[in-house]
């Protein structure tokens, strides 16, 4: 009865380690698993913290310090190419407000030239009347600063002269001015009117040579066999 009863003592305390080392081990599954949910709060409590952060909008950055004296220098540049332009301008204007007038008075001009160049004597008092008064008027123009240029002769200068017709001559090279048909002038080196020319072609060309043989032999009866 004591062995029994001593055994039944040991069974009962051995069920009772085993049972208070199931009891410790569930415990600290238990402690485990609020560790861990402590540690998953924690991550997400972070990762809400930076995206709010990246979501935050930047801050904007001061702008520079302007560079004042640069500024200033530049403008007062311009302000000096701006003075220097309008003075250029209105010497201009000045320089040149009279071409419209003087242009005008070229075809008078260009009349008296015509009609003494088709005058049968020089010595008429009305052909030297004519002559009085268009050396007048060129004399008037060249105190404005209008000048007559040839073109005769000269290579044809598309900015001084304007081709009206291209003719053979027999006296001027191709490419060059033959004739003048109305003369040109400038006011103060500037183009007032462009002179109207003709251009030389070159030389004619030759007339064809007659088939000599071809009439000698038409001309000869063929010889009898």
């Amino acid at each position: 009865m004591d062995e029994r009863a001593d055994s039944e003592a040991t069974v009962s305390e051995e069920s009772a380690d085993e049972v208070s080392a199931a009891e410790a081990e569930a415990g600290e599954s238990s402690e485990g698993a609020e560790n861990a949910a402590a540690d998953e709060a924690s991550a997400d409590g972070s990762a809400g913290e930076a995206s709010e952060q990246a979501q935050a909008p930047a801050e904007p950055k001061k702008p520079a310090e302007p560079d004042w004296k640069d500024l200033y220098a530049r403008l007062l540049a311009d302000f000096d190419n701006f003075k220097k332009r309008t003075a250029r301008d209105r010497e201009d204007t000045y320089r040149y407000a009279e071409a419209e007038i003087l242009r005008d008075f070229l075809p008078v001009v260009d009349n008296l030239a015509l009609a003494l160049s088709t005058a049968k004597d020089a010595e008429d008092p009305f052909v030297k009347g004519v002559q009085l008064v268009y050396d007048t008027f060129v004399g008037s123009l060249k105190d404005h600063g209008a000048e007559p240029f040839d073109s005769v002769g000269k290579e044809l200068d598309t900015e001084k002269m304007e081709a009206i017709a291209q003719l053979p001559s027999a006296d001027v090279e191709e490419g060059k001015v033959s004739n003048e048909v109305k003369r040109g002038w400038t006011l103060k080196g500037k183009v007032l009117r462009a002179a109207q020319v003709v251009v030389s072609a070159g030389a004619p060309a030759a007339p064809a040579a007659p088939a000599e043989a071809e009439n000698e032999a038409s001309s000869e009866e063929p010889a009898n066999g």
